[in-house]
């Protein structure tokens, strides 16, 4: 059952159009993460939905009921903000408690609700503080339990942890996957950071430009991205994209520089193209195999170590194929040195194909 539609969704600012007939189906229970780079709209879109910004055209349902022209208080959401947005002179009980009390809720029921929200937040010790006595993380999980308290269907969460350090906002980011866990209400969470997206969603909806680009879950996007612009996104380090031709056939193949790529296993969208055609073949940095095994794969050449990155587990290398830039990965234990020539290879079923004028996956 759909939790939010959104149809026919556009937004401007004079002459300028920030979102543009966009539509999508946000499902009960369901975690989307509206994923993209400053300024592609995701932020817009989620105060759309929240009722924040009057939108010039299209409709917003939530729970079936049109809420397009409604009041934010009157949308049956909870909103979670980049920022705090505490208030420092109220404890963390009379921030939890500050709308039900506006609400004209019975006391013995802000009264549950705050324990209860303190309880799943693990808070219960805090109540009686005030927001400068708590540390970033604390008061993040306080911003998120004045969501909770209103007990709705919708959460929106917009950039919730990036003003947190690295440690801070990995725990809050598995606090946030288990409250979803326990709840299973409908989220939708705003992030730039691609790590968030892929551990925390259901599905990704990648922005870009006021529209969606792919909308899907962490592992298609991941495996299968629809486009150039999807798959560079996706993935840290970025995929390595080599620019070269793609000859069709029987046989498939794709040439760079002098060295042929056999394409006869690689899984083309719909049909095999025809003909020649200038092409980008993508492929990660965690699907090259180096050493003894890279023989063994479709494709494999010796490349030059040009720096190399420790990273603990793993170790990032960057050289180069055939004069194009090109990274990957090794264990972390294996020693390796500049200036050191090793065997790379891998599986064109692992790679991604696409045009070089549509940048559409092929």
């Amino acid at each position: 059952m759909k939790s939010i539609e959104i149809k026919d969704l556009s937004l401007s600012f004079g002459d300028f159009k920030v979102l543009e007939k966009l539509n999508l189906d946000i499902y009960d229970g369901e975690f989307l993460v509206l994923l993209g780079a400053s300024g592609c709209g995701k932020s817009t879109l989620l105060n759309c939905v929240a009722g924040l910004l009057d939108i010039s055209d299209g409709q917003i349902f939530i729970k079936g009921k049109n809420v397009t022209w409604k009041e934010p208080k009157d949308r049956d959401i909870g909103m979670v903000f980049q920022s705090y947005a505490l208030y420092p002179q109220m404890s963390v009980r009379g921030n939890l408690s500050f709308g039900l009390k506006n609400a004209r809720i019975p006391k013995p029921e802000i009264e549950k609700r705050v324990a209860r929200a303190a309880e799943i937040l693990q808070i219960e010790s805090l109540l009686h503080r005030k927001p400068a006595e708590l540390s970033g993380g604390q008061r993040q999980r306080v911003a998120i339990g004045r969501a909770l308290v209103r007990e709705v269907d919708v959460f929106l969460f917009d950039e919730p942890l990036s003003n947190l350090d690295a440690k801070l906002r990995a725990e809050l980011r598995v606090e946030i996957k288990r409250l979803h866990q326990k709840l299973n209400n409908t989220m939708i969470y705003v992030t730039h950071d691609q790590i968030e997206a892929l551990t925390l969603a259901d599905r990704i909806a990648i922005m870009r430009g006021g529209k969606v680009q792919q909308l899907d879950t962490p592992q298609v996007i991941y495996n299968h991205p629809v486009n150039k612009y999807v798959a560079a996104f996706i993935g840290s380090p970025g995929m390595n994209f080599l620019t070269g031709r793609l000859v069709a056939g029987e046989k498939p193949g794709f040439n760079f520089n002098g060295l042929d790529v056999d394409l006869s296993r690689y899984a083309f969208n719909d049909t095999t193209p025809s003909g020649e055609s200038e092409a980008w073949l993508g492929i990660r940095p965690e699907h090259i195999h180096v050493g003894p095994e890279a023989v063994k794969k479709a494709f494999s050449h010796t490349v030059e170590v040009e720096v190399v990155e420790p990273m603990g587990s793993d170790t990032l290398v960057w050289s180069k194929l055939a004069d194009q830039e090109f990274r990957f990965r090794m264990d972390g234990q294996l020693s390796v040195k500049v200036g050191e020539e090793l065997m790379i290879g891998f599986d064109p079923v692992s790679a991604s194909l696409f045009d070089s004028k549509t940048e559409i996956r092929l």
